[in-house]
């Protein structure tokens, strides 16, 4: 027989395997960081310049960053922060090197969400949001998942759960609830409302003098912020359920739509959020916050199925949220509305009929909703989910060229995809 006792000692010997795979994978500090870039990678697959042109334009501004010059004065290696620089400073064409960004416009948000385990939500966040970066973005990533993957990949594993979505939801009950009370005490129609109480289990933990700042947490890359998760936020679905019954007219699922609210509107350009794979008060709080919902599936039947349950459940829970009156201001519809919503295949692989089949019947189905450019399964792909990297984050010193040209060119297809998407939808939000 095997209790919780037992649990928890397999846990330890899991920890101990983690911090062995942490030291292969990390540096002997314990911590990861951000490689250089070569500069015909600058050149030709960030910056999109003709390497050539690039290096004479180097050579005839020598205040440019120049970056590191290896033993041999063959090849420069740039920082993200160099790079940056660059892409502020030089002009093609006539034109800037930034991405593209609405003025005015507060930050694009986009939800990765699906039911299955396994579809490559982490993934993909991880990926767009490295390739966001390399764009030139500001981003800011939400870990709803307490497998924490995504927060391990990033570098994150220490984190304690009151910096994680739950103690954003945990600080939203208590506001929420303070500003009831004292809304409800001065009523215009002398009614007086009855007070909703938290008991020093909640309050007490300090949650309310948490700035919001506090939760974020900075990453190896220098224009990525994280807000982490953990395992032992594994318990917030329990905890949010108390909460609800503490305070019934607490609208949980609008709590991180109001944290990211307090966030100064030219604090990032993207926020991305990894949800975990099931519909809870976790994901929901991401779903309602979205502006983007993009859906990663499998190229099989099963996951095409699950695909399936997870937008039909989807969208009743979001029809019961539409009944939801709490704490909205009075007048307005807490429906949830998206400037779009996509389907994206991963782990594909072109030669496989019946991953063809499974595309066709995706694009019958859901028609323009369907990304055009599925993520292909390639073995520099399965190297960096072993290392806890993306594609672009491994050397591709470490194997051969072409392989992880063609890894990254089939995530670069779906991120340019996955920007056009957010650049169409950042004109549909108010200023």
């Amino acid at each position: 027989m095997y209790t919780h006792t037992d649990l928890a000692r397999l846990q330890s010997q899991s920890l101990k395997m983690q911090g062995y795979i942490r030291q292969q994978t990390f540096s002997p500090e314990n911590e990861k960081h951000l490689r250089r870039f070569s500069s015909w990678e600058v050149a030709e697959l960030i910056l999109g310049l003709n390497p050539s042109t690039f290096r004479g334009r180097l050579a005839a501004d020598p205040s440019l960053p120049q970056g590191q010059v290896e033993e041999d004065g063959r090849q420069r290696w740039y920082s993200l922060e160099e790079i940056n620089e660059l892409r502020r400073r030089l002009r093609h064409k006539g034109k800037p090197l930034l991405p593209p960004r609405p003025a005015g416009k507060r930050a694009i948000r986009a939800a990765v969400a699906n039911f299955k385990g396994g579809a490559g939500k982490s993934t993909v966040a991880l990926h767009f949001a490295h390739a966001a970066a390399l764009d030139g973005y500001r981003v800011l990533c939400v870990d709803f998942d307490p497998q924490a993957t995504l927060s391990h990949s990033m570098g994150l594993s220490d984190v304690a759960e009151e910096y994680t979505v739950w103690g954003i939801m945990a600080r939203d009950l208590i506001r929420e609830t303070e500003r009831m009370n004292a809304s409800g005490r001065g009523a215009e129609s002398g009614t007086a409302l009855p007070e909703r109480k938290l008991p020093p289990s909640v309050t007490g933990m300090g949650l309310d003098d948490l700035r919001v700042t506090d939760f974020i947490k900075a990453t190896s890359w220098p224009t990525i912020d994280l807000v982490p998760s953990c395992a032992n936020a594994a318990f917030v679905e329990f905890a949010s359920a108390q909460y609800r019954h503490l305070n019934p007219e607490w609208s949980f699922f609008a709590a991180v739509e109001r944290y990211l609210a307090q966030l100064p509107a030219d604090a990032y350009d993207i926020v991305i959020f990894d949800c975990p794979p099931a519909i809870g008060y976790q994901s929901m709080n991401a779903v309602f916050a979205a502006d983007v919902l993009y859906i990663p599936s499998g190229p099989g039947y099963w996951e095409y199925d699950s695909t399936t349950s997870f937008i039909g459940q989807l969208s009743e829970a979001l029809e019961d949220l539409g009944r939801f009156r709490g704490a909205v201001p009075a007048g307005t519809e807490p429906e949830k509305h998206f400037a779009d919503i996509r389907f994206l295949l991963t782990r594909f692989e072109p030669n496989n009929d019946l991953h063809r089949a499974m595309q066709q019947a995706f694009h019958k189905v859901f028609a323009s909703h369907v990304a055009e450019h599925p993520i292909e399964m390639t073995r520099a792909v399965e190297q960096s989910g072993r290392f806890l990297s993306s594609v672009y984050e491994i050397d591709y010193r470490n194997m051969t060229r072409e392989t992880w040209r063609r890894a990254r060119a089939s995530f670069d297809r779906a991120y340019d995809e996955f920007r056009a998407t957010l650049v169409a939808a950042w004109d549909k939000l108010e200023d």
